[in-house]
């Protein structure tokens, strides 16, 4: 079932995020909605927030990247659901990368960021892994773990760039915009 994504200003992007109990009904139903969700807006990643869910569970499946990568990584089967993350680090040289969100439709902006994350997380059959992601796998995962912790990327823009787009974030919070994917906005 495609589920409605939340736009910019909906508190739903601010809340703090629980933990998902071991004993969560029809959590595979959940993970199946937000990645056809995910895939009927063209994403590459979606968080439980983003749906108007406070909890801290993200998808992501970098494959639609693929062709715009130019340093060899592979973005081929990754595909996986984030349950209960936890960041234990981020590391390595900061670059910039052009990132959108699908809270925040048609706003692109360049944010800097560390090219290396490790995360603690249960998957989808609540199998707990610690793991190590770099380059863009690490930048889609930093995007979407920002959502569980209330974050957005256009909070890392500086203030003369958010002056600018002030009028465009005002548009899309109060739903004077047409996506192509169902969204629903604060009002």
């Amino acid at each position: 079932m495609i589920l409605k994504i939340v736009g910019f200003g909906h508190p739903a992007l601010r809340n703090e995020t629980a933990e998902i109990p071991a004993d969560f009904p029809e959590l595979q139903q959940l993970v199946e909605n937000m990645f056809e969700t995910m895939y009927n807006a063209n994403g590459v990643g979606l968080a439980a927030p983003q749906v108007g869910l406070s909890y801290r569970m993200f998808v992501v499946d970098g494959e639609p990247m693929e062709d715009i990568l130019e340093t060899g990584e592979s973005m081929v089967g990754f595909k996986k659901v984030f349950i209960n993350a936890q960041k234990i680090e981020e590391t390595g040289q900061e670059w910039k990368f052009e990132e959108g969100c699908l809270s925040i439709p048609d706003i692109r902006e360049e944010v800097q960021r560390p090219d290396t994350i490790r995360l603690r997380y249960e998957d989808e059959n609540r199998e707990v892994h610690e793991e190590t992601f770099s380059g863009l796998q690490a930048r889609i995962i930093q995007h979407e773990y920002d959502h569980i912790e209330g974050v957005l990327f256009t909070d890392y823009l500086s203030g003369m760039r958010k002056r600018m787009l002030k009028n465009r974030l005002k548009n899309i919070s109060t739903g004077n915009i047409s996506p192509s994917y169902p969204m629903r906005f604060k009002h």
